[in-house]
């Protein structure tokens, strides 16, 4: 797919906050950043999960994440980073 939009300055910036790492016991986190570029996706069309791309995976997993990612404040943290300003 070419309509990835994240760049390596900006994954190395929020991959290190992603849960997945190899010290997060239970959790896998080999396709870190083509969930990212889902949520992206979602964010960037406005359309519902269900619409999502099938390269991006089952759209009820990748939403399923996304919700525990969210309650765990994950998205806070990778905004945080990625912004000039935080606040």
């Amino acid at each position: 797919m070419d309509r990835l939009i994240l760049t390596d300055a900006q994954w190395a910036k929020m991959e290190p906050l992603c849960l997945g790492k190899k010290t997060d016991r239970g959790r896998s986190g080999k396709d870190n950043r083509l969930f990212i570029e889902a949520v992206l996706w979602i964010a960037r069309t406005g359309s519902p999960w269900r619409d999502l791309p099938t390269y991006f995976g089952y759209w009820n997993s990748v939403y399923s994440r996304y919700s525990d990612w969210t309650k765990a404040g994950v998205f806070q943290k990778i905004f945080e980073a990625v912004s000039d300003d935080a606040d």
